[in-house]
């Protein structure tokens, strides 16, 4: 893009948690190799450790700068050195999200550090939504700032109308619709998390989300990790409710996952992408996956944060081995145990592992799997899945179906829109609390990955959602997807109003 390698500077300021750290780092990498900018990204300690392993095991050259903002959990009444959501009781989640607002002025002062050392204001501060209060040093320092959401137009409409409007409090109705949205989309009220059900606007959850959100609608323009072409709907119901310019500069994900291709200095895309090592070598897993036929194999996994309570995981167990259906089972300690802990045969029926695993109809894997090269290999036929934001971008670009069994955050409202609105996922269950059977475990498994009109049709709209990824990340001289048009619009649009407290002019639409 031609707006100048002059010395500009980006600051970044992502929420703690790895679902959020992986789509900033990845937009870090994009605007750095758009523009040769500065970047730095704030975070606490620990995280930016994290941040940094992560940075450095990859073989690309990065001048990416992470720079740490003090912080003590035990101060804040969290465990001892916990600074992210991950392995963190679910209790202490509210802690964290209120912790992270006493973050406020040391990140002042690290833009106004950055300020006196540049002679001028970074040109622009990207923050996490649930980091809302950037918004005010940002107008402190005369920066620009933009919104980062890490899920997509649709599930963040609808988390922001339902925490600011509590629909669901003013009916005796299951079903109500949300504002923002059309008449017709109706939710329901087994799709909001407990602590959401039970909100009513002066609980501890509705006053943090609330403060958050409110302060983040301040902001001059919001970034959204999807692409335009994939998500219309929820992008024009999200630009409607915040008023301001959004640009889809999405999915963030490696290049060589989205085209498919072996990279042989970036052998292991999840590591490098998570910086976690797998339970099995992805060549293991590839080998294994390779005695498979093309579609034949069902990959489940909760993310890196979710589990499922003992009889869910009980129910699940036997209806997958019922399906007949090939499997890669990523499994962790279910809901009352330590979720990083060791896994326990008890927890499966009897001799469970022993026989997918002599008859090769099973992998299980401990903890963490390498879940990229699982989705883009031929094999693979459906991802059961929590729907978490990352997780279905990562299917959708390789055309994969999913099974959807939402848990928590926006994951049901990504489920709901992954069905309702694209196609492309059919709804196992919803939620800890909801009761599974493994003959309907078997029956969704059986509709979505045989040969029947359900499952064809599915297969064609995941296909389908491939190539409008693919089309909006190209990078091919002058030949640029949306979304890689849409980020030089952003950058475009920051450089020339920075310090702007409105954006009513902009349009956020690239040419």
């Amino acid at each position: 893009m031609d707006i100048g390698r002059q010395h500009r500077h980006v600051v970044m300021l992502p929420f703690m948690a790895q679902g959020h750290m992986i789509p900033f780092l990845a937009l870090a990498r994009q605007i750095e190799q758009r523009t040769g900018y500065a970047i730095t990204i704030a975070t606490t300690p620990i995280n930016a450790a994290y941040l940094r392993s992560t940075i450095s095991s990859s073989t690309t050259p990065t001048t990416i700068r992470v720079a740490e903002l003090p912080f003590c959990s035990t101060d804040h009444g969290l465990p001892p050195n916990t600074e992210n959501t991950e392995a963190l009781p679910n209790h202490h989640i509210i802690t964290l999200f209120r912790a992270s607002q006493t973050l406020e002025p040391s990140f002042y002062n690290l833009v106004s550090t950055i300020t006196q050392q540049d002679g001028q204001p970074p040109l622009c501060i990207i923050a996490d939504v649930f980091l809302g209060w950037s918004v005010n040093v940002a107008k402190r320092v005369g920066s620009f700032h933009a919104v980062f959401t890490t899920s997509g137009g649709y599930g963040t409409a609808a988390y922001f109308s339902l925490w600011l409007n509590l629909p669901h409090r003013h009916t005796d109705s299951d079903e109500f619709t949300v504002p923002g949205f059309p008449e017709t989309c109706r939710f329901h009220r087994s799709q909001l998390h407990p602590k959401l059900r039970s909100a009513d606007g002066t609980d501890p959850c509705s006053v943090v989300y609330q403060r958050e959100i409110r302060l983040s609608l301040g902001s001059n323009g919001f970034l959204c990790n999807t692409a335009e072409e994939m998500e219309k709907f929820g992008l024009e119901i999200l630009r409607r409710f915040t008023g301001v310019p959004v640009w889809s500069i999405g999915p963030l994900l490696p290049p060589a996952f989205l085209l498919n291709l072996p990279s042989p200095t970036d052998s292991n895309l999840s590591s490098l992408r998570s910086g976690k090592q797998p339970g099995i070598t992805p060549e293991n897993c590839i080998k294994w996956l390779d005695y498979h036929p093309p579609g034949s194999v069902l990959y489940i996994s909760f993310g890196s944060q979710n589990t499922i309570n003992t009889t869910q995981m009980m129910e699940l167990a036997m209806g997958v081995e019922a399906s007949g259906k090939a499997f890669i089972w990523v499994v962790r300690p279910p809901v009352g145990f330590d979720i990083n802990g060791e896994f326990k045969a008890e927890w499966l029926p009897e001799g469970f592992e022993e026989r997918v695993t002599e008859s090769r109809r099973g992998l299980v894997v401990r903890t963490w799997a390498p879940q990229l090269e699982i989705l883009s290999h031929k094999s693979t036929g459906a991802f059961l899945s929590h729907c978490g934001w990352n997780s279905s971008l990562e299917s959708l670009s390789q055309g994969v179906p999913i099974i959807g069994w939402p848990l928590v955050a926006e994951q049901t409202y990504n489920s709901k829109m992954l069905e309702e609105e694209m196609g492309v996922c059919v709804e196992l269950a919803r939620g800890l609390d909801g009761r599974i059977l493994s003959g309907e475990v078997e029956r969704v498994i059986k509709l979505v990955m045989d040969v029947g009109e359900k499952g064809k049709e599915m297969k064609m709209k995941a296909s389908e959602a491939a190539r409008k990824i693919r089309a909006a990340v190209k990078k091919e001289g002058d030949q640029l997807g949306f979304s890689v048009k849409a980020l030089d619009s952003f950058l475009e649009i920051a450089l020339s109003q920075r310090g702007s407290s409105s954006l009513n002019e902009a349009n956020g639409y690239p040419s």
